[in-house]
Parts: structure tokens; C-alpha cells; sequence
């Protein structure tokens, strides 16, 4: 990939555009791999949940708050790395963060007890944050239009792909070694990624097109997109939608290996059968856009992901199907999310076109802040079937009822095409 010139490209011209094929492959590589590693952090670790919980000797609702841990890190993360590399550039923030995600991830592997590993997790996930935020960043700059909702079509497959595999690459290194050793594959990944940060990826953002604002702008425009009504309610949505997903993400380990048996292979199977939902969702989604308007599949999506919540929730209290039809009824809640995830920030990010990178990061910020609550949430509540359904139902429940008062759809305007955002926002 060629380096981008100091010059602002013309404005008919992105220096993406100037790419081959092969260079372009090579940049979706280098992009999808700093796109993979918030999903893996995520989620690698969750079949070894319980042997966590029995060598500490702890409960399961101080285990699911590492995961919490790793979600505050995240959203904390968006808000900082956002704003700083606008201002500085995109490579110094990506290498400093994937260099605190490696010795995050080491010292998780080496932690004496659960507070020091929830602490550690926090810092793990600001490291993660930075792969993932400069990655959006680096798209933004190079391409624009058709070439830009083309290229992230590609990354949301690898969005969609590392979710599936992080959890059965845990339960297969787990044949092997224990959970610590989880956290040593996850440092490992992280010493490649920085070896293809630096080698692969040349700065994208020159100094002529960086901010110098300042923080007080910056707090400012954070303040002016807080008094959108419609914009804070479609982020609550978002917001919503995800803290039902880290329910399930957060429970289901709990809930299919100690309640219906299911050992950490098994479970790492059903984790990513039920992510295969949430993807076929997502690339479902672009065809959807060409005849319906993102307004209708986002209403149409909360209220059948809704009523698939309401049903988990009856079918775990009373056990009625047993394991298939629980898990029927949470991939149906999975591909719903799978559809309003994407459309739900789309629809928030076209009313600020002109502050798209800080309105991206503050919708980060609020989709992993809730989500960050929603996972302890289920151990809190006792970590069985009926807890993680009561969360996913009030999650999905809240989303809608959001949508419907404060966002009120069917006034929304949008001012421009937003197929490309929707593939872009997810």
C-alpha cells in the first residue's frame, strides 16, 4: 500500500481510490485483523468461565465483572482514542494501544485473584479499543461513497467471523492448557498485531487534515450531539440492542455448561451456531436497505426481537422444550440484533455528518457502557436460564419502547442515503 501524501487528496479523489486490488486486499487483511482483536478479547475467554470461578474460588457474578471490566475499558477507550487521533494521527495511538493490550494481557495471565484480573481487564480493553477505532479511522480516510461501503461490507464479515471463532478457539486451547493460557494466546495475537501495525500500515491521516482544536471544542461537540433528542434515542437503542447480546454473551456460558450440561466444546459450538444468526442478520441487512427504509427494518426488528425475548423468557421459567427450544428462541433474539445494531447507529450518525468520528465514538462509548452493566447484571441476578432471559428481554423490551417514545420513527428525517452507513455503523 502506498503512502498517503501530506496534501489533502481533491475532494472527487480519496487516496484509496489510487490503491490496486492487491493493495487493497492487503489493507482489508491489516484492517481485519485490528478489527478481530476487540471481538477476541471480548470473548475467547468466556468457555473458561466456570474453572475461573473455582480457582479463585469465587461467584460467578464477581467472574462476569472482568467482562464488565473489559467493556468499560472499551467504551472509556473509544471516547479517548477518538478525539487524540484526529489530532496526532492514526499509527502512534494504534501502536501504544496494542502495546498496552500485549502487557495487559500477559499481567491477566499472571493475576493473582479476581479483583486484580477485573482491574487488568479494564486495561486490557482500552488496549483494544485502539485497534478498533483506528481501523473505522483508516477507512474514513482512504476511501469515500461505493469504494467505502464496500470495503467495510468486508470488514463486518471478519466483525461478524471473529465473534463466532473467539469462543471455540478458547474451548480448543482449553483442551490443552488452562484459563490462564487463554490470556497468553491473547498476547501473542497482540505482539502479531503490533508487528503488522507497524509494518503494514502507513500513517493515513496527514498533518494538514488534523485537528488542533483543543478538549474544550471537543467536550463541546459531545455537549451539542447530547441535546439531539433523536440522536440520544437512537444510541439508547444501539445501547439497548447490545446489552441484550452481552447478556447472552455474558450468561450463556454459565447457563449451557453448568444448567443443560454442555462441556466447554460443546459450548463453543452453540456460541457460534447462535452467532451465525447474528451475522446472516447483518449481511442480510444491505439487501433489506434496497427496498425497505432503515426506519422499518429497525421498528420491524425490536418488535420481533421483542416478542423472541418475551417467549426465552417464558421458556426458560417453566423449561417447556428443554435445550433446542431455548436456543431457537435466542438466536431469533440474536438475528433481530443482528438487525438493529447495524441500522440503529446509522440512522444516529446521518444527523452529524459533520462530526462523524466523535458522534462514532460516543455511540461506542454508550453501546459498551450499557453493555458493560448488563453482563454482571445476569450473575447478580443468579446466572441461571431465567436470569440471562429476564436481561435479554429487558434489554430488547426497552429498545423498542425507547424507539417508539422518545425517538419516534416515524418522524425521523434522513438526510441522506444510508445503506453505506448502515454496513459501516454495525
Amino acid at each position: 500500500m502506498s503512502a498517503v501524501d501530506d496534501a489533502a487528496p481533491p475532494a472527487a479523489l480519496m487516496p484509496g481510490d489510487l490503491m490496486s486490488r492487491r493493495q487493497r486486499l492487503r489493507l482489508i487483511l491489516v484492517l481485519g485483523s485490528l478489527i478481530a482483536v476487540g471481538p477476541l478479547t471480548i470473548d475467547m475467554y468466556l468457555p473458561a468461565l466456570p474453572s475461573i470461578v473455582d480457582d479463585f474460588g469465587t461467584t460467578s457474578a464477581a467472574v462476569q465483572l472482568t467482562l464488565t471490566g473489559t467493556l468499560i475499558g472499551l467504551a472509556l477507550g473509544q471516547l479517548l482514542i477518538g478525539p487524540l487521533s484526529d489530532a496526532v494521527g492514526r499509527r502512534t495511538p494504534l501502536i501504544a494501544g496494542t502495546a498496552l493490550h500485549i502487557v495487559a494481557s500477559v499481567s491477566c495471565a499472571l493475576a493473582p485473584n479476581i479483583t486484580v484480573l477485573g482491574a487488568l481487564r479494564v486495561v486490557q480493553g482500552l488496549g483494544a479499543a485502539a485497534a478498533a477505532v483506528i481501523a473505522m479511522a483508516v477507512v474514513r480516510d482512504l476511501f469515500s461513497g461505493a469504494a467505502f461501503a464496500q470495503l467495510l461490507s468486508r470488514l463486518l464479515l471478519v466483525m461478524g467471523a471473529a465473534p463466532i471463532l473467539a469462543p471455540t478457539l478458547g474451548s480448543e486451547l482449553l483442551r490443552w492448557t488452562q484459563w490462564r493460557g487463554v490470556f497468553a494466546a491473547l498476547a501473542v495475537f497482540g505482539v502479531l498485531l503490533l508487528l503488522i501495525a507497524m509494518l503494514g500500515l502507513p500513517e493515513t491521516l496527514p498533518p494538514l487534515r488534523r485537528q488542533r482544536g483543543g478538549v474544550l471544542p471537543t467536550v463541546r461537540l459531545y455537549g451539542a450531539l447530547l441535546r439531539d433528542r433523536a440522536f440520544v434515542g437512537l444510541v439508547l437503542v444501539a445501547g439497548l440492542a447490545m446489552a441484550a447480546l452481552f447478556a447472552y454473551v455474558g450468561g450463556s456460558s454459565f447457563v449451557l455448561q453448568e444448567r443443560y450440561g454442555l462441556d466447554e466444546q460443546q459450548f463453543g459450538l452453540a456460541f457460534g451456531a447462535g452467532a451465525v444468526g447474528l451475522i446472516a442478520a447483518t449481511q442480510g441487512n444491505v439487501r433489506l436497505l434496497r427496498r425497505w427504509s432503515p426506519q422499518r427494518i429497525l421498528v420491524t426488528a425490536l418488535i420481533v426481537g421483542s416478542a423472541a425475548s418475551v417467549l426465552l423468557l417464558g421458556l426458560a421459567a417453566t423449561g417447556i422444550g428443554g435445550l433446542p427450544a431455548l436456543l431457537a428462541s435466542l438466536w431469533v433474539v440474536l438475528a433481530a440484533a443482528g438487525l438493529a445494531l447495524p441500522n440503529a447507529p446509522a440512522l444516529a450518525l446521518t444527523r452529524h455528518g459533520e462530526a462523524a468520528g466523535t458522534a462514532s465514538a460516543l455511540l461506542g462509548a454508550v453501546q459498551f457502557g450499557i453493555g458493560a452493566v448488563a453482563a454482571p447484571l445476569v450473575g447478580v441476578l443468579g446466572t441461571g436460564a431465567v436470569a440471562m432471559a429476564l436481561v435479554i428481554a429487558g434489554g430488547m423490551v426497552s429498545a423498542l419502547l425507547v424507539l417508539v417514545v422518545v425517538v419516534r420513527p416515524g418522524q425521523l428525517a434522513v438526510p441522506e442515503p444510508v445503506e453505506a452507513m448502515a454496513v459501516a455503523a454495525h
